[in-house]
């Protein structure tokens, strides 16, 4: 299962995942997060994975895909908060933490975003 809590602020959209971002719940963040971003062209989101539990090679292929359209939209994309050790890992085995900047906590990925 996958909770996405959403805010925009200051420009940036703010997604905190809750839960397992699998093969299962990948269909969830694109219906929800991939469909707002080619939508409305958000430059700018900030991914919080300080309450994700576990993640696949599918959960990381859709979260590159989200930074691709940002990117795209002149934006950046960043993960923050990984606190769950397995997620962490698995991310930084990735070929996504080539790409996407990593911030301590929001507050941080804001600084990052508008330096």
């Amino acid at each position: 299962m996958l909770d996405i809590n959403m805010e925009f602020r200051k420009g940036i959209l703010f997604i905190r995942l809750n839960g397992a971002l699998i093969k299962d719940t990948v269909p969830t963040l694109e219906k929800e997060v991939t469909s707002l971003i080619k939508e409305n062209g958000i430059r700018n989101v900030v991914f919080n994975m300080e309450n994700l539990l576990s993640i696949d090679m599918n959960g990381i292929s859709s979260l590159y895909s989200n930074f691709e359209l940002c990117k795209n939209n002149h934006g950046t994309s960043i993960l923050c908060s990984l606190e769950n050790r397995l997620v962490s890992v698995k991310i930084r085995n990735s070929r996504l933490s080539r790409y996407m900047n990593e911030a301590s906590d929001e507050l941080t990925a804001i600084h990052m975003i508008n330096v």
